[in-house]
């Protein structure tokens, strides 16, 4: 048998995947990254044509941690990051077909139109209900009625809901999905008493909390992120190197490709996919290991749709970032980003560019509309909410057949089993956000922080340990 080597294979090379190797590289560990397709960078993919540029994926990498600030200058960016436009940080929701500013302040939300008076009054009083004692999982639909009430339900989180997973809110796990706000009643007991005395935990850990993260992409597009690391790892990318199987050996883990290449290695990260990994092949000491349950995890289509406009064309300002929409108000979209106000050269002088995502668990049908009656229903739907006139002078649309995992209730059974299968295998590491956290951040996190545990277990010699 081939002598084993202490290098590291990684199969998927999205954003997880090339920071786990470009992190273990610099590490000076060997590492071969496998992709199927014919480019990295997965979901991440920045399109320039005409003077516009569209996003099909993210649209900014929210700086959570300062990990991210960390690759970035590792990668040798520094240079080329755009951060936004101070005036973009308005965000709007729609409240009787129009789109109102989100409260910035305390005496902002108390003279907001966006909720009744009632409704502010739940609010208000949340730090006076009691912490929860059930034990059984509840969903963010549950949470959020239950200590901030039904209109702020459908009114603001159902939108944000959507706007985030492009989810249900009464099928997504609290715990699971947004686990912070569960932590906050259990810590604290409120929601709002957290937000203010958990302030402090955060800043010793250097983290930032999502609705507060300083957003950033680069002078041509979030892509460059991706395309740089695919670069600085030079050979130990492979493209259109589609693994067939991974056996768990004596010794380490045998990889094996559609082409016929096997090759050893001493610990194996899988950065791909939930149904990549149902479908992976995987083997301990030849006898199939079985990861259909993985499968099971839902990812409901959505539509990316990249419209660019005369300025002239559209009445609201487009100054902020976005407009979300909630299921309440009866639009097919699911919310709208002001692309070309937050980053400049996204769009030709005197044009617009607007980023629309369709679909989700709301509408999955709509995502898979054809594109001319798919970007002809999106123009309608901007006309009502935005004031859209004409037709767009550009069009770039994106179908993610299988996009978002969401994170339902009863999930944490997956993230259970995934924890086990590293237990009982060791060397065999996953990460990504089927796993760790949907948002790029959290894939970027993700993938530095497996690269950190498998580093560490190859210099304690644990890696291959039966």
């Amino acid at each position: 048998m081939q002598a084993l080597s202490p290098s590291v294979a990684v199969i998927g090379a999205g954003i997880t995947g090339l920071t786990a190797a470009f992190r273990l590289q610099r590490a000076g560990i060997p590492v071969v990254l496998h992709e199927a397709s014919d480019r990295a960078g997965g979901a991440i993919r920045s399109v320039r044509q005409g003077g516009y540029l569209a996003e099909e994926g993210p649209n900014t990498i929210l700086e959570t941690s300062p990990l991210i600030a960390e690759l970035v200058r590792e990668a040798g960016l520094e240079g080329r990051v755009l951060r936004p436009d101070p005036d973009s940080e308005a965000r709007f929701l729609v409240r009787g077909g129009r789109p109102v500013a989100l409260p910035s302040s305390p005496l902002g939300f108390l003279t907001t139109p966006l909720f009744s008076l009632a409704a502010k009054l739940a609010v208000l009083r949340e730090p006076l209900l009691p912490r929860r004692t059930e034990s059984t999982e509840e969903s963010v639909a549950q949470f959020v009625t239950r200590r901030l009430g039904r209109e702020f339900l459908e009114r603001a989180v159902d939108a944000m809901v959507a706007g985030i997973y492009a989810g249900d809110p009464e099928k997504l796990s609290v715990m699971q999905a947004f686990p912070k706000l569960a932590t906050l009643e259990e810590l604290y007991g409120s929601l709002i008493r957290g937000q203010i005395l958990g302030a402090r935990d955060r800043r010793k850990s250097g983290e930032v909390a999502k609705d507060r993260a300083p957003k950033l992409s680069f002078d041509e597009g979030l892509e460059v992120l991706p395309s740089t690391l695919a670069a600085k790892l030079g050979e130990a990318l492979r493209l259109k190197s589609r693994v067939a199987s991974v056996t768990r050996s004596d010794t380490g883990w045998i990889l094996r490709t559609v082409d016929g290449r096997e090759e050893h290695h001493a610990a194996l990260v899988y950065a791909g996919t939930a149904h990549g990994l149902a479908a992976l092949r995987l083997l301990e000491r030849e006898a199939p290991v079985d990861l259909s349950g993985f499968s099971e995890i839902r990812h409901p289509p959505v539509a990316s749709v990249v419209l660019g406009f005369r300025r002239e064309d559209v009445q609201f300002p487009c100054r902020g970032f976005g407009v979300l929409v909630p299921g309440i108000e009866k639009f097919r979209i699911l919310g709208t980003i002001f692309s070309s106000s937050l980053f400049p050269n996204r769009a030709p002088a005197g044009h617009l560019t607007l980023t629309t995502y369709v679909g989700g668990e709301r509408h999955p049908e709509l995502a898979l509309l054809p594109e001319e009656e798919l970007v002809e229903s999106v123009r309608g739907d901007l006309e009502r909410l935005l004031g859209v006139r004409g037709k767009p002078t550009f069009h770039h649309v994106t179908l993610w057949r299988k996009a978002i995992p969401q994170y339902n209730l009863g999930f944490g059974r997956h993230r259970e089993a995934m924890t086990k299968l590293e237990e009982r295998l060791p060397g065999l590491h996953l990460a990504g956000h089927y796993r760790d956290g949907i948002s790029l951040a959290d894939s970027i996190v993700s993938g530095w922080k497996i690269a950190e545990r498998v580093e560490k277990s190859l210099r304690s010699g644990h890696a291959t340990s039966p």
